[in-house]
């Protein structure tokens, strides 16, 4: 709004607050529009990262990718990887606040240009998170209202991300193709790096044991709080660097969101949404993938995932159309600078040293998006 300064979880408790001021909910109701199922998978996920990151673990791994990684085309192959494999079980936006720092310093000391890069880690986050209920915010959403079985989502939507990470690669090598016609061999020292050995074994441990939780069809929810919390059991390392590393903004504006959209479902918008869907058939893969990419660049990939909320489950098949709806959100994050929180973090932390506009990102980003949607649609069909 001209002349305020408001960011997202500062709209979503104004939103909230009047919701309940305007008598359209009352505190009670506000209470139970709450999924707390959200919030406790989210939380927990973040005390999980929080160790790793603290214990040096993905800096470790990226450091010995980009290390082996020989040829210009194998690094990209190797940041691609490691964004897009890790972003898919500890969410994305993490992946960039690791990674860009990591590829800015790798991209400097080979002198190399770092846009390709840089746009590999936004990209590949984006497209790896499609394949877990835990890879980005809105598939956990997603998971708690659907109910889907981890490895049933995972079962369906991995091979897209799969996919569309070798599609990643390719697009990122066509449209820089003067950085990826070298053939010649990149030579970096081995630098290394600080871990907390003690803490980096135990939060693998953690998260290997997390994972295994997962797929054995534990509640998800559940596994995530139970295993940060026992993170928290150390001598190590102050509670206070762990509370740190979480986003409680994020945790908030969910908390805001989830009232915003429960007042919204007390006015006939459920009812016309409904009717929009039978209308132009949004019961079927290809108008759904296509109405939720263009609604998630319009009000951000969460908040049009909650505008669905109510009407997914009156679909004629809801599992079917969640998963629709995981993958077209997500995917269309690489659309636009500014259709993902994970593109912003890249962009962001890499200004000092190099700007990435808008048309620069989208001679990439338009043509991903569009094959990997395209690749989304024809393999949920």
């Amino acid at each position: 709004m001209p002349g305020l300064r408001i960011d997202r979880t500062g709209a979503a408790i104004i939103g909230a607050a009047l919701m309940i001021a305007a008598g359209v909910l009352t505190v009670p109701e506000a209470y139970a529009a709450i999924n707390y199922d959200t919030i406790m998978l989210l939380f927990g996920m973040m005390i999980v990262v929080a160790n790793l990151r603290l214990s040096g673990f993905f800096t470790v791994v990226s450091a010995w990718v980009v290390e082996h990684a020989h040829r210009p085309l194998r690094l990209l192959c190797g940041i691609v990887a490691v964004s897009g494999v890790f972003s898919a079980f500890f969410v994305n936006d993490t992946m960039c606040l690791v990674l860009t720092p990591l590829v800015l310093e790798i991209t400097r000391r080979l002198r190399r240009n770092p846009v390709p890069y840089l746009l590999a880690v936004a990209m590949s986050s984006n497209i790896g998170s499609v394949a877990t209920i835990t890879g980005n915010p809105q598939n956990m959403m997603i998971g708690s209202f659907s109910r889907i079985p981890y490895r049933a989502f995972a079962a369906a939507l991995a091979p897209v991300a799969a996919i569309g990470l070798v599609l990643t690669v390719v697009v990122i090598a066509l449209v820089y193709r003067g950085e990826f016609r070298s053939e010649n061999r990149l030579e970096i020292e081995h630098k290394p790096v600080r871990v907390h050995r003690a803490l980096l074994w135990k939060s693998v441990a953690a998260a290997a044991a997390m994972i295994v939780c997962f797929f054995a069809g534990i509640a998800v929810p559940t596994v995530a709080i139970v295993v940060g919390a026992l993170l928290l059991i150390t001598r190590r390392v102050k509670p206070e660097r762990i509370y740190a590393e979480i986003d409680w903004g994020l945790l908030v504006m969910f908390i805001g969101l989830f009232i915003v959209i429960a007042g919204i479902e007390k006015t006939p918008l459920s009812t016309s949404l409904f009717t929009f869907a039978s209308q132009y058939h949004l019961d079927r893969t290809a108008p759904m993938a296509i109405f939720s990419a263009a609604l998630s660049n319009l009000v951000s990939n969460v908040p049009a995932v909650l505008v669905f909320k109510s009407m997914v489950p009156r679909l004629p098949d809801p599992n079917h159309a969640w998963l629709t709806l995981a993958m077209s959100s997500t995917l269309a994050g690489n659309l636009t600078v500014l259709g993902s929180v994970a593109n912003l973090i890249v962009i962001e932390r890499a200004r000092r040293e190099v700007r990435i506009g808008f048309w620069e990102y989208a001679k990439a980003g338009v043509p991903l998006t569009i094959l990997t949607l395209a690749l989304g649609i024809w393999m949920l069909q």
